[in-house]
């Protein structure tokens, strides 16, 4: 292969199909994988829009680098290793051929957040495939759609159980996100959540489904599913018999409506615990309005910057709530999150979660389908899982 194809966005809604050099020479260390599929993200469609503020607000505050090569929801085979070798995070040897899941993000392991350990994605020189590293600059092949993907040394490396297949292990990495569900398992009642509570999930776009999936499996005794579109909401119901409320844009006072819908269901005491997932600004105020006294709300859709929203602080300490952020997935929680998987893969039908499947040439069109949230749930881009589906 004398050249590599990938999709480069050279600025917001402008992709253009690049040809990159082959990565001949590799860094001892480094991994170079053929990708498989690669998952849109949130992020990724928020990029896209140009919404490229991340961490707003933060030390690490950064805007996005252009050109790059999008896509860290990532799985290959591996192609070539460089010199020394690489291990696997589980600590053996890796190996050309092994088909892996790699963290999206590459931590210094030296500043003080790392020193102290704490979840990876706090490092303050944290390195973020298809988000931070661009693609001016040689080997280029830093993000998912592309044909390869080029991973530098120390990126915490996850080999796939053989008996889970690729439609559903391209998931892993929205799925450990959901180790929020697991921090908000040990907060100490009257927060947190026990089994047989009630959990909510305002929008369940892909990590909003991955943490009601989640919260199901953890036990919960009711999952709640809370969104505009009713095909999403119908996907929610096929996978953990969630109930479901649907978001009516064109009805003047929606929050309410969703709220007092939510509430029925609940018999005027509001959820356990509300995961906040939709990445969109006013819906936070949405979620506080729907947990009940002492409950929790897990924020995991503001990654990027969304501008200030109103809301009165007061509510928190009034009704006494567990307010929770959420980074990211921890390195922790992807061989959990592969186990999970691998033993609930014929229970839950968990490949249904992608919708629509396109070529490297057409992440354009995959990108512009991924915005339409009435009709899409996970995009992928993929040129190994069989025909394109759009």
């Amino acid at each position: 292969m004398a050249s590599v194809q990938a999709a480069t966005l050279v600025a917001p809604r402008q992709i253009e199909i690049r040809d990159y050099p082959f990565p001949t020479e590799l860094e001892p260390g480094a991994v170079l994988l053929r990708m498989i599929a690669s998952g849109i993200c949130g992020t990724d469609k928020h990029t896209f829009r140009g919404e490229t503020v991340q961490y707003a607000g933060t030390e690490m505050e950064r805007t996005t680098p252009f050109p790059i090569i999008q896509g860290h929801e990532n799985l290959g085979v591996v192609e070539a290793i460089g010199p020394g070798g690489a291990i696997v995070h589980d600590g053996t040897a890796l190996s050309v051929g092994d088909r892996v899941v790699p963290a999206p993000n590459r931590a210094c392991g030296v500043c003080r957040n790392c020193q102290r350990g704490f979840p990876y994605y706090l490092c303050r020189n944290l390195e973020n495939y298809g988000n931070s590293l661009t693609c001016a600059e040689a080997p280029h092949l830093f993000g998912g759609f592309s044909e390869l993907l080029y991973l530098r040394p120390r990126t915490a490396i996850f080999r796939v159980p053989p008996d889970l297949p690729s439609e559903i292990a391209v998931l892993t990495e929205i799925f450990a996100v959901t180790h929020s569900l697991e921090r908000a398992a040990a907060i100490r009642r009257p927060g947190g959540f026990l089994p047989g509570d009630t959990v909510a999930v305002v929008g369940v776009g892909s990590l909003g489904m991955a943490h009601l999936v989640k919260a199901a499996l953890m036990g919960a005794g009711r999952v709640v599913a809370i969104d505009k579109s009713a095909k999403r909401l119908a996907l929610a119901h096929r996978l953990v018999n969630a109930e479901t409320v649907l978001v009516d844009k064109s009805v003047q006072g929606t929050d309410k409506g969703v709220r007092a819908q939510l509430l029925d269901l609940t018999d005027g005491e509001g959820t356990d615990l509300v995961v906040n997932a939709t990445g969109f600004p006013g819906s936070f105020a949405l979620a506080a309005s729907m947990v009940r006294d002492a409950g929790t709300i897990v924020e995991v859709g503001a990654f990027v910057d969304m501008g200030p929203e109103e809301f009165n602080p007061a509510v928190i300490c009034g009704r006494s709530l567990n307010v929770m952020g959420t980074g990211g997935e921890d390195l922790q929680a992807y061989a959990g999150t592969l186990a999970l998987l691998a033993r609930h893969r014929e229970a839950i039908p968990f490949a249904e979660m992608v919708s629509h499947t396109f070529r490297v040439a057409d992440a354009a069109l995959a990108l512009e389908t991924a915005l339409d949230a009435d009709n899409a749930t996970k995009v992928l881009i993929s040129n190994m899982l069989g025909p394109a589906s759009h």
